[in-house]
């Protein structure tokens, strides 16, 4: 005892004189610095900024940018590209394409010097007698997928205001007036939120704020096609190739249905008009992202051409529309900023994503954009994969609301043990516990379609926001149904349970179930993601593309996978002795269902090596299975209004 007491006071002493800076050392000291950008404040900027961008060049992908900016006075003063994006919920502007600034006042060129802190702003000062300044840039945007999101293809554009603007900094960008002109490609079309007069190639778009500027993109293109969906909506498509613009009656109908069943479900509009940007195509990248007035929406080319092979990526628009009442008009209090430089903080995510993926599925069915069925079966793959991931031990769902800003959707190798921003699915699994708990208490006259008519549901044509905390959620629900929800909410938001919160489907009617026979939604997932999803049948996921044939794109975190010591980016050139086709690895775990583990050659690099999986379960795909008989709380949910 005592030779461990001296033991632990010479480690105390230790600790003591390491925590001192040597003698003689060099010991710097912090250089302190003071920001000099101005805070945003609600005050009017003086004079209306005019925009003019130079979209022609669709060969090398620049965009030609010359501004006017009004000044009121001489003196310091700070320009601001815009960093954190709504929609984005990080700082994610890409600043890195803003090049060849030049800066003149009084017909001189100014220098400028960018922010050592803030590389967003840039630092000038106004000469005496200077009304205004002429700003030019080029935005030099990605010519390659590894370069960030392709918007300028021979074909398409997707212009978003904020790549192509500076902003003065010290007000409100609600505050600061803005008229922008665009030149596109002759003979091409445009669309957006923002009302244009197109003279020739010149497309001169309506006085705004800059607020609404950044939050009103543009898709133009070649091969336009305009559908309306109703007296405000309106569907916007564009493509690579203009048989990918023919669509049914039938699949127009969809389209307006969707329209109608938002409408009858939130019981208001959140928008003067509204514009659907959707572009089919293989060229430009692809994109959800969501505005108030309009939706960013891309896919694959086939949307409606292949229409009856699966629901594809139909779910996009659902979603991104009922952004327009969650997320847009209501919005966290937390993640509401005055400008764009403003951090965004997300702890509020799981209403405005989760409710939203929670809704998007819901209207597709109520729309009949997606079947009944196909929407069930998509739910269980939901239900599966976090019922089976298990980082929810270790980070709870609230935590995953930082993934905006801590991985930027940047690919994680362990995504299972690591989480991503789980706030979307998992967030949509709550919102089904909630809707099943607002029926049982209430006897079946309550649901979550009363919470969205008192939530979403004020304030009709008010398309400013309105933001909420969690208190705001809870006293709404608490007014439908008593209860205490704010505990529930919390209970959920930082719960490390073995289990995702599945527990609402069944009271809703359905439990999750595996059997060996893939859902048609499944196989469909699995052709558009181009991968053999075994997820469930050992913990891998497995390319299926020319380009990455046999290679594993996914391991589960402790499956059999992972003990097999299998990881991304390993291919598999053998099962059981045989060369690697998805058929014969599906069969052999089939085979090892009770016998023995199935064997690998696998390739990393130059290196081969054999290892055994041993799982033993046999092939194992989700579904939902309808608990006793009639009308569950899920089958009225997904019934159109």
């Amino acid at each position: 005892m005592i030779r461990i007491v001296v033991a632990a006071c010479l480690l105390s002493t230790a600790s003591i004189a390491f925590a001192q800076v040597p003698s003689g050392n060099s010991a710097p000291q912090p250089v302190p610095f003071v920001d000099t950008i101005p805070a945003p404040r609600d005050e009017a900027y003086p004079g209306t900024i005019t925009l003019n961008v130079d979209a022609t060049d669709t060969t090398r992908g620049i965009l030609r940018v010359k501004q006017t900016i009004p000044v009121a006075k001489a003196g310091p003063m700070a320009l601001l590209y815009p960093k954190w994006l709504p929609g984005n919920h990080a700082p994610r502007g890409e600043i890195e394409k803003l090049a060849g600034l030049v800066i003149r006042a009084n017909g001189k060129v100014l220098p400028w010097t960018r922010d050592p802190v803030d590389v967003y702003a840039f630092h000038i000062d106004v000469p005496a007698g200077a009304k205004q300044l002429e700003v030019e840039f080029q935005f030099i945007s990605a010519t390659k997928a590894d370069q960030g999101r392709i918007v300028v293809t021979p074909t398409m554009i997707s212009l978003q205001p904020n790549q192509v603007s500076l902003y003065p900094a010290g007000y409100f960008t609600r505050r600061i007036p803005v008229r922008m002109n665009v030149t596109f490609p002759t003979g091409w079309t445009a669309a957006g939120a923002l009302r244009a007069k197109a003279t020739g190639n010149v497309w001169a778009y309506e006085p705004t704020n800059y607020e609404i500027l950044v939050d009103s993109p543009l898709l133009a293109g070649r091969y336009g096609r305009v559908i309306p969906l109703s007296e405000r909506v309106t569907l916007n498509v564009f493509a690579d190739e203009p048989g990918e613009l023919v669509a049914t009656p039938a699949q127009i109908d969809a389209h307006k249905s969707l329209v109608d069943q938002a409408i009858k479900t939130f019981g208001s509009q959140h928008y003067d008009h509204y514009d659907f940007l959707l572009s089919i195509t293989d060229q430009l990248g692809g994109i959800g992202l969501e505005h108030h007035r309009s939706s960013e929406n891309g896919v694959t080319p086939g949307y409606f051409a292949k229409w009856n092979e699966g629901p594809g990526r139909r779910n996009l628009l659902p979603h991104e529309y009922t952004h327009s009442w969650n997320g847009k008009f209501r919005r966290g209090a937390d993640l509401w900023t005055p400008d764009f430089r403003t951090p965004m903080r997300g702890s509020l995510l799981w209403v405005y994503e989760g409710q939203t993926q929670f809704w998007g599925y819901v209207l597709q069915a109520r729309s009949g954009l997606v079947s009944k069925q196909d929407t069930l079966d998509q739910y269980a793959m939901i239900m599966a994969s976090y019922d089976s991931q298990p980082a929810r031990h270790w980070r709870d769902l609230v935590d995953t609301t930082n993934d905006p800003v801590i991985s930027a959707r940047r690919p994680k190798g362990w995504q299972s043990w690591q989480r991503s921003e789980d706030y979307y699915n998992e967030g949509l699994l709550v919102w089904m516990d909630v809707d099943s708990l607002l029926r049982e208490q209430s006897g079946g006259k309550k649901s979550i379609d009363d919470f969205a008519r008192a939530f979403f549901g004020v304030r009709d044509g008010d398309w400013g926001e309105l933001t909420y905390t969690i208190d705001d959620v809870a006293r709404t629900l608490n007014a439908i149904q008593p209860w205490d929800w704010k505990a529930y909410l919390e209970k959920r938001l930082t719960e490390h349970a073995a289990g995702a919160p599945i527990e609402g489907f069944a009271r809703n009617g359905y439990r999750l179930v595996y059997s060996d026979q893939a859902t048609p939604a499944f196989r469909d997932g699995e052709r558009t993601r181009k991968v053999v999803d075994l997820t469930y049948s050992g913990g891998l996921i497995v390319g299926n593309s020319p380009g990455n044939m046999g290679q594993l794109t996914g391991v589960t975190w402790d499956s059999a996978a992972f003990r097999a010591g299998l990881t991304i980016g390993v291919t598999i050139t053998a099962v059981n002795n045989e060369s690697y086709t998805p058929e014969r690895l599906k069969a052999a775990i089939a085979a090892a269902k009770g016998g023995a583990a199935v064997s690998l050659l696998v390739k990393k690099g130059d290196e081969y090596r054999t290892v055994a999986l041993d799982w033993h379960d046999g092939l194992r795909y989700p579904r939902l299975e309808k608990i006793g008989t009639g009308e569950g709380g899920l089958d009225r949910l997904l019934a159109p209004r």
